[in-house]
């Protein structure tokens, strides 16, 4: 079902090409366009979870140089019934997490130094439970290679806004110069938004199952929602694209469901995992809140710092 969902999306964002081609360059531009974007579709296919760990800067980790944390997903990984994937952390401050790769056999996950020194061992466990759900839904290729695709077309938009828009170049002349540098982009995230959304809470609840308490992830993301306002993540606001990649929005923190949020709000994914825990009779009672400050899950910046336990 996921493969016809991959073939489903590239339809989508290939179509979105060529009418960006059409409006920069017509028939000519829709043909250059067409051929831009199968190109694109076979290198995101087998390099786009390559690119979005080269551009979070993530490092990749073994069971000597983070012991504790690499050991962690192992047993998750094993409790999942997954082959190992790569480990990488991401030497950024604001806690968050992701995962990505084209199948389970190919995979890794990535934490970042913040959500490793603010949650506990618990919650850690349910966050990166969450990740391995994802791919074990595989969700991960359809999720990264909407990242990659969508960056494409951004990236073609704007260069028809600063090469094109002459009035004998596209089908619109410099109106639709302009309409494609505005509007593809927007189409592009609205794409992406619809894609993310429906798939977390099927990976919060397969997550629940992995680490075998539902109200561990509940707790992290009560904390990380609010602890994430707190910090830039400057690799996620240089590749808005890959926002939706991550199990908390790294853009901003919006605390409401809208067409134009890449996350579900995290208050009703919270609520879910509780009835989760409730149905399974894991001990109830509601996920404690997030302190009232960050500096109380840790200094402003790693740089400098004396690494965290779990490295």
């Amino acid at each position: 079902m996921n493969y016809a969902k991959t073939a489903m999306l590239l339809a989508s964002l290939t179509a979105l090409f060529l009418c960006i081609g059409w409006l920069l360059g017509g028939p000519t531009g829709a043909v250059i366009a067409l051929v831009f974007a199968l190109g694109t579709n076979v290198y995101a296919w087998w390099n786009s979870d390559k690119m979005a760990l080269r551009m979070h800067g993530a490092r990749e980790v073994d069971a000597r140089t983070a012991p504790e944390f690499y050991g962690m997903v192992e047993e998750l990984a094993r409790n999942a019934g997954l082959p190992m994937p790569k480990v990488y952390i991401i030497e950024q401050d604001q806690p968050n997490a992701f995962a990505t790769g084209r199948n389970p056999e190919n995979a890794a996950v990535a934490a970042t130094i913040g959500i490793m020194r603010g949650l506990s061992r618990e919650e850690l466990a349910g966050v990166m439970a969450h990740e391995l759900a994802h791919i074990q839904n595989r969700d991960t290729l359809i999720m990264t290679i909407s990242a990659t695709v969508a960056g494409a077309i951004s990236m073609l938009a704007q260069f028809g806004m600063f090469f094109g828009g002459g009035q004998n170049r596209g089908a619109l002349g410099f109106i639709g110069t302009l309409l494609a540098a505005i509007l593809a982009p927007m189409a592009a995230m609205l794409i992406q938004m619809l894609i993310s959304r429906t798939r977390e809470y099927a990976a919060d609840k397969r997550g629940g199952e992995i680490c075998g308490n539902p109200l561990w992830l509940a707790s992290a993301l009560a904390k990380i929602s609010q602890l994430a306002r707190g910090y830039e993540m400057e690799s996620a606001e240089r590749h808005p694209e890959t926002a939706h990649l991550f199990i908390i929005n790294p853009l901003a923190g919006k605390g409401y469901d809208s067409l134009f949020s890449t996350h579900p709000n995290p208050a009703n994914r919270i609520a879910a995992l509780e009835a989760q825990a409730a149905e399974i009779g894991t001990a109830s009672g509601p996920a404690p809140a997030a302190p009232a400050s960050a500096r109380a899950w840790g200094a402003p910046s790693t740089r400098n710092k004396p690494r965290t336990p779990w490295t």
